[in-house]
């Protein structure tokens, strides 16, 4: 069971990638973390990576496109924990494709994880913090929702900006509930999804383009997920920290 000196988060799309970087530094800082991911063996074996004894973490089945796994998993964390404290919604996909390409399938299904999955985490999570009066939530938007993207393709970037004004939208309705709303808004980072993209032969030039000359750290991002989930970051809500590179400035 938790106490009052034990935190539990929640990060989605945590099997790998980004969202595994913040379950570790979620871990490294003494919180419960429960690692959730469409890929559920996936999401089980990063778990069990962090926390081999299972009493720290634990690995979860969640698609973020239903809202009712949200409640399902928010009620399976109150049992094992006692209680959740702390929401990041890194959940992502994206494709690249060409603008006029793009068919009405691909559309709904990367709008349909990246923003119907933010709002949704937001909502669950938002009334279940609000009721008891404390929450964090962090939602991972990006770059390409704010200079409208490139080769992450149109309906990512749109997805993107609309995670950022959801993060606004919530944090407005949940402010006076003890609920802080928060987004990072990486630029593009030293992952495997991002190499994935640059073929080989172009990563170097590519990286060359970015003003401080590298690919983001996702370490980074993760310090910066922990920093808002903190209890003394209570005078931040409806924030977006960027961490592009210098690519964009404001």
């Amino acid at each position: 069971m938790t106490t009052e000196n034990v935190r539990v988060a929640l990060v989605t799309g945590a099997a790998g990638g980004l969202g595994a970087h913040i379950a570790r530094r979620l871990c490294a800082q003494g919180y419960r973390v429960a690692l959730t991911d469409l890929d559920e063996a996936g999401a089980v074996q990063a778990a069990a990576d962090l926390d081999p004894e299972g009493h720290a973490t634990t690995g979860l089945a969640l698609d973020v496109r239903d809202k009712n796994a949200f409640a399902a998993v928010r009620d399976q964390l109150v049992d094992r924990w006692g209680a959740v404290h702390v929401l990041v919604n890194n959940a992502a996909l994206t494709k690249a494709e060409s603008l006029m390409d793009i068919s009405s399938e691909s559309f709904d299904r990367i709008v349909s994880t990246n923003l119907n999955g933010a709002f949704f985490g937001c909502q669950v999570f938002g009334a279940y913090f609000a009721e008891r009066g404390y929450g964090r939530i962090v939602n991972i938007a990006s770059l390409a929702g704010q200079n409208g993207g490139s080769g992450t393709g149109g309906h990512y970037a749109a997805a993107k900006g609309g995670v950022a004004t959801l993060t606004k939208v919530f944090a407005r309705e949940l402010s006076s509930h003890g609920v802080t709303v928060n987004a990072i808004s990486p630029g593009p980072l030293d992952l495997p999804v991002v190499r994935d993209i640059i073929p080989p032969d172009k990563i170097d030039a590519f990286e060359r383009a970015i003003p401080v000359g590298r690919l983001g750290r996702p370490e980074f991002i993760a310090d910066m997920a922990v920093l808002l989930a903190a209890d003394h970051a209570d005078a931040v809500t409806g924030a977006c920290w960027d961490a592009n590179g210098g690519l964009y400035m404001r």
